[in-house]
């Protein structure tokens, strides 16, 4: 039974880690605190089945981090690239893809708060380029095949992913505005848009709306496009502006929308797999490839790079309510509004993503939410999200715990991966799994209750044949 590309991540606080190793402390510099309530022996059934992922060749290494209650541990993996003898390491640097979104939601809050932005007001004077909308028909119809917009596109639209355009999920891509989309640079994919933002932003007028604002959800666009607008509305690069006001605060000294020189050498090797042969293939390599210069166009959705404990602040201040230390980065009740269930169930109802993601998930302000519990290990209000590139963060505010895993594998379908509960050791036979390979459960199962470690088997796009040696392995 096919399952939403979250799968893996089923649980509540998110993929993550492991008791660390003796020599990563070290290398770290980190006491180990007590207090967290981890329990060592369920960390190293779950580094055993995190080492399995890598010696099955899927990838070639991970770093994972899970904190509770000021205890952190974390695990690094393997090695930076396929054939290559640089260790991963704690500080090892990752393009982290769609966990992009939360840190960009969080910095249209500042503004909001600062009464330079109002959630309900249209985005019209800011981008120009959205106003007097025209929306299709139907989803199938073409491009002239439309009617005037009802309302104007807010502020709250973009944040909840509510504006109308996004990913329309039906693969292959049949629809006109699909490939228009396409053509204009400016579907999702695994390669960012690669204009300017301006010019990003005429490419976007140009084509009419999916859906209606506020009528459904669709992925990701609002992202890049609320990027757009946190430049505008402040005179600065988004990245500027997120340095000011929350990595240089929370002391997020690698996390950037690019690698600098300097630390080129902390940055992985990315892979994906070419279809036609089933093969792993370079996505992108560390010198020379995309992220080792700044790029044209800053992506609010899936464009930086940085490190476990980088993101790690990032966590601990979203649990903390805002609060970092003794500095206040949001208030508490826009922390609150980030993380609540904004999706109404008609618009659960009408909007297509993964099977079975509304069931108990919901979507705040860039991330998703927990509202039902139906595992053990994941609380309601759990909330985070998962990067294409083979990134994810997810909070427990129950448990007040963070998880975090880190590697560079690229998504294999916007389908998602099945889901497999192992309890006992790994399995034998290699595993072919989708993103970053598994699914492990850090909530309660690390506080003295049930570990399980949920390997993902990969499922191809629905309507594109598997290749041949891929189809025992894939179906069973």
């Amino acid at each position: 039974m096919t399952t939403d590309r979250r799968t893996f991540l089923k649980v509540a606080a998110a993929s993550a880690a492991l008791a660390a190793p003796e020599a990563v402390f070290a290398q770290a510099g980190d006491k180990r605190p007590a207090g967290g309530g981890l329990s060592r022996a369920r960390l190293a059934r779950m580094r055993e089945a995190m080492l399995h992922q890598v010696e099955s060749g899927r990838m070639p290494g991970l770093v994972t981090l899970v904190s509770r209650r000021g205890e952190t541990h974390v695990d690094a993996i393997g090695v930076k690239a396929f054939g290559g003898k640089e260790p991963m390491r704690r500080d090892t640097i990752f393009r982290i893809a769609s966990i992009t979104k939360p840190i960009t939601a969080a910095a249209a809050m500042i503004l909001v708060e600062e009464a330079k932005l109002r959630l309900d007001d249209p985005v019209d004077p800011l981008l120009p380029e959205l106003a007097n909308r025209k929306v299709l028909k139907r989803i199938d119809s073409s491009l002239d095949d439309t009617v005037p917009a009802k309302r104007m596109i807010t502020l709250r639209d973009l944040l909840t992913f509510r504006l109308g355009i996004g990913a329309v999920m039906v693969y292959p891509e049949r629809h006109p505005i699909q490939k228009a989309m396409s053509e204009a640079g400016v579907s999702p994919s695994a390669n960012l848009p690669a204009h300017s933002p301006d010019e990003l932003m005429k490419r976007w007028g140009s084509l009419p709306l999916a859906h209606q604002p506020g009528e459904k959800w669709m992925y990701n666009s609002g992202s890049d496009i609320l990027g757009i607008l946190i430049s505008r509305a402040t005179g600065k690069t988004l990245e500027t502006f997120l340095r000011e006001r929350i990595f240089a605060p929370l002391g997020m000294k690698d996390t950037a929308f690019s690698v600098p020189e300097a630390k080129l050498d902390r940055l992985p090797t990315a892979y994906q797999t070419d279809f036609a042969t089933g093969k792993t293939v370079l996505f992108d390599e560390a010198r020379g490839g995309r992220f080792a210069r700044p790029p044209v166009f800053e992506s609010g959705a899936g464009g930086l790079v940085s490190t476990v404990d980088d993101f790690l602040a990032f966590g601990r201040m979203m649990l903390a309510k805002g609060l970092h230390g003794r500095e206040r980065i949001l208030s508490r009740p826009s922390v609150e509004l980030m993380t609540a269930d904004h999706i109404t169930a008609e618009q659960k109802a009408a909007s297509d993503f993964f099977p079975g993601f509304w069931d108990n998930r919901g979507w705040g302000f860039g991330m998703a939410v927990v509202t039902r519990r139906d595992d053990v290990a994941r609380s309601v209000g759990t909330y985070g999200w998962d990067g294409g590139y083979g990134t994810s963060w997810y909070a427990d505010p129950r448990e007040d715990l963070t998880g975090i895993l880190m590697t560079q594998r690229v998504w294999d379908s916007p389908v998602a991966p099945r889901s497999i509960a192992i309890s006992g050791p790994p399995p034998t036979r290699r595993s072919t799994t989708s993103k970053s390979s598994f699914n492990l459960s850090i909530s309660r199962s690390l506080v003295r209750r049930t570990v399980r470690a949920r390997f993902s088997s990969d499922r191809h796009r629905p309507e594109t044949p598997l290749p041949t040696q891929w189809r025992t392995r894939c179906d069973s």
